[in-house]
């Protein structure tokens, strides 16, 4: 196997080795991006940014991370369910897994040893390349399950840590009845690769580029354009000083979509215990 420059490894670390099939798999579907014009259309794309909203503001960023990984609010456990079901369909990874490695990164914020995508191994690194040199104690279910217990005790987490990437295949039938090949090409492809890399520029551009409005004691920053692409992960350095707290955008001008979903659910009576910026702040 391929092997990652000496330079980004800690000493005492084993040299670092490519996994091919996460290449494969990863390159296989940007790769089709190229593809894109000859399945474009109008409603296509929409259904594109339609799912690019649900499976990555509600799924990832309410479920994954603001629900499960932190537990800023709670909500009926139907309704995590299926918040957490659709973040299963955003192709990140199943919620032991997702949420277990954003724990590591918050509990060990830029350790290149201890934080799955540390920033400090350089931008392409925290990016996507922690992903295509997986390192055994991130991505063994039984290494990682040690930072999700609460949701490792639950069969349907496990369940959908293990078979979350089989979603796609009845989706694929939902969009293909619903619109033929473009919808299934846009719905799944174009969305997927648009969503990672927004979700990825979080452990990375986000680490690097941007304001501070809180000394943390890490280099996270809030971007503003990457609050944008991502329903408001983007206050980062917001969200690295105070955690727990629901809300990622706290003056009025940083636009946090999700929060909003949050504030619906909380009119609609369905979300509790939501925890809000001190009031000292």
């Amino acid at each position: 196997m391929t092997s990652i420059s000496h330079q980004t490894v800690p000493v005492g670390e084993p040299t670092l080795s490519l996994r091919w099939l996460n290449v494969v798999f990863f390159g296989t579907i940007h790769a089709l991006i190229l593809l894109a014009p000859w399945f474009f259309s109008w409603s296509a794309l929409g259904v594109a940014i339609a799912l690019h909203w649900l499976t990555g503001s509600i799924g990832i960023c309410l479920g994954y991370h603001r629900l499960l990984t932190h537990r800023s609010l709670q909500v009926p456990k139907w309704l995590e369910y299926v918040i957490v079901f659709i973040g299963a369909l955003a192709m990140q990874g199943g919620p032991i897994f997702w949420v277990a490695g954003h724990r590591m990164h918050h509990l060990h914020t830029e350790d290149p040893d201890n934080d799955p995508y540390s920033a400090q191994r350089g931008f392409w690194w925290s990016h996507m390349l922690w992903v295509l040199y997986p390192r055994p104690k991130f991505f063994d279910y039984d290494s990682y399950k040690k930072f999700a217990p609460d949701l490792e005790r639950d069969g349907f987490y496990r369940w959908l840590d293990r078979y979350f990437l089989l979603l796609q295949f009845p989706l694929g039938v939902v969009l293909y009845g619903l619109g033929g090949w473009s919808f299934v090409f846009y719905g799944l492809i174009v969305r997927a690769v648009f969503l990672w890399h927004s979700t990825w520029l979080i452990n990375s551009a986000t680490h690097m580029r941007g304001y501070r409005t809180f000394d943390s004691e890490d280099n996270s920053r809030n971007l503003w354009w990457a609050a944008l692409l991502t329903y408001g992960e983007g206050w980062h350095n917001n969200h690295h000083a105070y955690p727990n707290v629901a809300k990622a955008g706290w003056k009025w001008w940083e636009v946090d979509m999700t929060w909003w979903a949050i504030q619906v659910l909380r009119v609609l009576g369905l979300a509790k215990r939501v925890v809000l910026p001190p009031e000292s702040v």
